[in-house]
């Protein structure tokens, strides 16, 4: 069997407090959004030297106790569309076992530097792809608001909606929404499936609930940690018979997400749909310009092109500068939402959590 213990990068104590750090922003965006965080965690574990197979196998060895955690949390609140979670997770545990497979495969085929950048230049595609549709959808979501107008289902998803197949129709009494369950299939296996090859599942899962299905970005992203959990939980045991999962890394993320998890979800109830998908959006889009630059570096250790030790020494240290932008920014803007949604709740009143309707 390969010995890939050498592969696991050294913790010094510095490396200790940036994953720790890492992990409560990772936490605290996991439960605003929940997406689970990942794209966040991978790309930042990156940056400190982790191989991509290990930050993904490992991330996602942390990600379903936190989603567990997370997902209790936003189920007091009343946002978690259990019914819903379940069905998608049914599928996304397959995407997981295959996702898993292929990964195994191209770290084997190209090693360390070809996994490399296949995760970076996934992320920077499905970033850019979904970052940019989700910041159209926020800014329209603000524009409405703004208007008094309440959020609005997609064309796509009523149209989703209105296909009625005998049968296979469902009912999601938390989300509102009746739709055949043929439909949260492909859904959930591509949500398994990229969180399996990059750890990011929630990039389809929630804007999938949203667009596709018709749910509401808090009970979509709130549902999405239940998805996490089941494919966390799959993904674990898939990657560690490959011998894939450091623990140290899984423990030292989840002992810093725990609490963030759990601040980020406290935050739904003060803040409004909107928010969350410009959070969403901003971190994806500073995310895929922090893997674009880094992408060039692989390319070198393939021998595909050539570059120089300069280049080749601060190509890496701007796209570490760029996941730290991210990180400020969502921890930024989740802040400032929670304490003006705070404050403006204490003026009128209201100390109880946001009704979702």
């Amino acid at each position: 069997m390969e010995q890939i213990a050498p592969h696991f990068v050294e913790l010094a104590a510095s490396n200790v407090v940036g994953l720790l750090l890492i992990g409560f922003v990772g936490g605290l965006v996991s439960g605003f959004i929940g997406s689970g965080g990942a794209f966040v965690l991978t790309p930042a574990m990156m940056s400190i030297g982790v191989p991509a197979v290990v930050a993904v196998a490992s991330n996602i060895c942390h990600k379903f106790p936190k989603a567990l955690v997370g997902a209790y949390k936003r189920h007091q609140f009343g946002q978690v569309d259990v019914k819903l979670g379940l069905v998608m997770s049914a599928s996304a545990a397959a995407g997981v076992w295959v996702g898993a497979d292929v990964q195994n495969a191209i770290k084997e085929s190209f090693g360390e530097a070809g996994s490399n950048l296949y995760v970076s230049l996934a992320f920077v595609i499905v970033l850019v792809l979904v970052g940019s549709f989700v910041l159209h959808d926020a800014i329209g979501s603000l524009r409405s608001d703004a208007r008094g107008a309440q959020e609005v289902t997609s064309r796509l998803a009523r149209w989703v909606q209105s296909i009625e197949i005998p049968y296979t129709m469902m009912h999601f009494k938390t989300s509102n929404v009746r739709v055949s369950a043929l439909f949260t299939i492909p859904l959930g296996f591509a949500t398994g499936m990229l969180a399996a090859t990059i750890a990011v599942g929630g990039f389809i899962g929630v804007p999938g609930m949203i667009y596709v299905l018709g749910a509401p970005a808090l009970v979509a992203s709130a549902t999405e940690l239940v998805i996490a959990f089941v494919m966390g939980l799959g993904g674990t045991i898939k990657y560690a018979l490959h011998g894939l999962v450091d623990i140290r890394l899984a423990l030292i993320l989840l002992a810093g997400s725990l609490f963030g998890v759990q601040l980020g979800a406290i935050g739904t109830t003060y803040v409004k749909p909107y928010v969350i998908k410009l959070v969403m959006a901003a971190i994806m889009l500073i995310v895929a310009v922090s893997r674009g630059l880094v992408a060039p570096v692989y390319l070198a250790q393939l021998g595909v092109i050539d570059l120089g030790g300069a280049m080749m020494r601060w190509l890496p240290m701007l796209s570490f500068a760029f996941m730290v932008l991210a990180l400020c920014v969502g921890g930024f803007i989740i802040a400032g939402a929670m304490l003006r949604g705070h404050r403006a709740m204490l003026l009128q009143g209201k100390p109880q959590a946001v009704e979702i309707k």
